[in-house]
């Protein structure tokens, strides 16, 4: 049975604890029920300060909320140890004390850093749903040979894969994929080709100058479409990934997009603008990632 993922989710990467205790209850305010984090954003124990504050007030309760989490199983290239099947299975219990609940909806493994115990680290995410600390399990940046893998072992498949997707980074292939075997789509980083994305200093990218150069033209696909439609080129960009069949998790800590951001039903961007920006495509190589997109690691 696929799990009832929300359509729009409010992504807090790179949005502090302090930051959250604003963001959240105006994003639960605006619609958005689905939060997302990770383990590395360093900020869940905002998102569950944040989920205290908000839920009574706006009355909701807490099956009115669907709350992602990812651990990081390590990253060798970075001299992190990977962790094993004990330290996985240990892993979520940091992330819900700091949460402060008893289970999250989706727990992720964040990349596919460790290939001798990318499999272990699986079967401890399997034993997590098991034992209902995780109502469902999945993976991210994982590409078609990283779940061949699991597939392989006789595991379960991942639930989700939330994975970089915008018009300039499509991944047929892996959407195709994907779709054969019924894992949700995630999209994260949609708004990659706007100007202003990570464009403040200590946000970095793998944007080239000419994707910079590119994400300031006036004349540029976004820019008409947005004008065409009455909306934003944010909105224009989430839409694109809403209409292709993908949940997304925008995120922002300015109230007016917070808001803008989840109005995406008042327009619909038809079929000749979608083959524009399919014509838009790339690479498939990440540009969210400063270092590279960890789907390429074997």
């Amino acid at each position: 049975m696929a799990i009832a993922l929300p359509k729009i989710g409010f992504g807090t990467y790179l949005i502090t604890n302090h930051e959250l205790q604003t963001c959240i209850p105006i994003a639960l305010k605006a619609g958005y029920r689905h939060i997302d984090t990770a383990q590395v954003y360093r900020n869940e124990e905002g998102v569950g300060l944040a989920l205290i504050k908000s839920l009574g007030t706006l009355g909701l309760s807490r099956d009115d909320v669907f709350i992602t989490t990812k651990v990081l199983p390590g990253n060798p290239a970075r001299g992190q140890s990977p962790l094993s099947y004990s330290d996985t299975l240990n892993s979520i219990e940091p992330s819900l004390e700091k949460l402060q609940l008893d289970y999250v909806d989706l727990y992720l493994i964040h990349a596919p850093f460790c290939k001798n115990e990318r499999i272990d680290q699986w079967r401890a995410l399997v034993e997590l749903k098991k034992l209902g600390k995780a109502k469902s399990i999945g993976v991210s940046n994982y590409s078609q040979t990283h779940i061949e893998e699991i597939k392989s072992a006789g595991l379960p498949l991942p639930e989700a894969n939330q994975i970089e997707l915008h018009p300039w980074c499509q991944k047929t292939k892996l959407i195709s994929y994907l779709k054969h075997n019924d894992i949700p789509v995630i999209a994260f980083s949609s708004l990659v080709p706007l100007s202003n994305w990570r464009s403040k200093k200590g946000e970095n990218s793998s944007k080239s100058e000419q994707m910079k150069a590119d994400g300031k033209d006036p004349s540029s696909i976004l820019k008409v479409m947005a004008n065409k439609y009455g909306v934003s080129e944010a909105q224009v960009l989430l839409k694109w990934g809403l209409q292709n069949g993908y949940a997304i998790i925008p995120k922002s800590s300015k109230q007016y997009r917070i808001k803008q951001n989840i109005d995406l039903y008042s327009f619909t961007l038809d079929d000749t603008d979608m083959q524009k920006l399919a014509s838009l495509q790339r690479s498939d190589g990440g540009v969210a990632w400063p270092e590279g997109d960890p789907t390429l690691i074997a």
